[in-house]
Parts: structure tokens; sequence; C-alpha cells
């Protein structure tokens, strides 16, 4: 359960490097909203590094940090997604992908040199992102009486929220978005007037 509605996240792409034994890891962090997402701007940066030995890479989605997945991409196992993913984590990031991509240098790191490595780049993209916070915005459809529609749009004029109509198709539909500490005084102020059938779609 949230006890608050914000999170921290970043505002752009960014990068960051790291060197050990002429090994080389560069560090990638994205600003994503989906896993799919993700996945397609990991297809990206294998394309841009086709000569990379490994592409490792974790991501947490989520305001409540709910989602979060890594890859150690051929590395041993918890040496590169759970470094990168620690370093996400001890920013307190979410709704963020870290790929890390790494040309091998000829030496071999061992265990703790790789998760070091791995850490180190990510932490590095991050340390030269922006960091942004974000509240977090619920969306709902509301279908309306005609009689009513003054008293909705009373409602968002009053408590400054967006409400826009479905389209021309539906007439008393219409869609609100709120942020997510004020969205059950919205929907009891809605109920108030007679307004009930609402429902949730999404979070943004």
């Amino acid at each position: 359960m949230l006890f608050t509605d914000t999170y921290l996240t970043i505002l752009e792409k960014q990068i960051g490097e790291y060197k050990d034994k002429g090994s080389k890891f560069i560090g990638v962090a994205y600003p994503i909203k989906t896993e799919e997402e993700g996945k397609e701007i990991l297809k990206q940066i294998k394309k841009e590094h086709p000569q990379a030995n490994h592409h490792c890479w974790a991501m947490i989605l989520g305001a409540g940090k709910e989602f979060q997945k890594s890859s150690d991409d051929r590395e041993p196992a918890n040496t590169a997604g759970k470094p990168i993913l620690r370093a996400l984590l001890q920013k307190d990031l979410t709704y963020v992908m870290v790929i890390v991509v790494r040309y091998f240098g000829g030496k071999l790191l061992g265990v703790s040199g790789l998760i070091n490595a791995y850490f180190e780049a990510s932490a590095t993209s991050l340390s030269n992102s922006v960091i942004i916070e974000k509240q977090v915005i619920e969306q709902y459809q509301v279908v309306v009486d005609f009689l009513l529609h003054n008293q909705l749009y009373k409602i968002g004029k009053n408590n400054n929220i967006k409400i826009y109509p479905k389209g021309i198709l539906s007439p008393n539909s219409f869609i609100f978005e709120v942020r997510k500490m004020k969205s059950l005084d919205i929907i009891k102020q809605l109920n108030d007037v007679g307004i009930n059938e609402i429902k949730f779609l999404n979070t943004l």
C-alpha cells in the first residue's frame, strides 16, 4: 500500500562509464513507463553495441516499486543484474531502466570485481542523471446524465482536475484525471451530486 502519491524518477537518458583491468562498462539509464518499452530500448542498445560481450540490465516500475526485474546476460549469476538493481534502489528510483554494456578487456575480474563494476557503471549513470519527483495520477471514466454535466464540470473546476469527453459516440461518458491522494474525495463529491457510475481506468 502506498503511503505517498509521489515517486522519484529520472528526467532523460544518461550515460556513465567504469573501467577495470581493460574491461569497459557503459551504463545507460533511461526513464521508462512499461516493461515493453524497456525491451525495445534493450534491442536498440544491442544494435548500437553489437560487439559488446554482455548487455546486462535492471528495471523498476510502479510508484511503489512493485515491479523489479534484472538480467545477468550470461555473466555469473547475481554479478550484474542484481548490482544494477541495487544502484537503482539506493537512489530510490522507479520507472527507470539501466543497461550496462560490457566490452571484455582480456582479464577476468572475479565475482567481487564484476559486482563492483556493474554497480559503479550503473551508479555513475544515475549520478549523472537529473532526478525529478512526479505525482501518481489516477484516471477514471464516469458516466453522467445530461442534467448533471454542469455539476461534473463544476467539481472539476473547483478541484483543478482534468475532465474531458470520452468521444462523440459516448456523449455522457467522460474521463477525468486526479492526483491519487485526492481521488477518494473527488469520488465522494461526485457521489454526493448523484454521479455514481465511476470506473477506475489506469495509473499514469
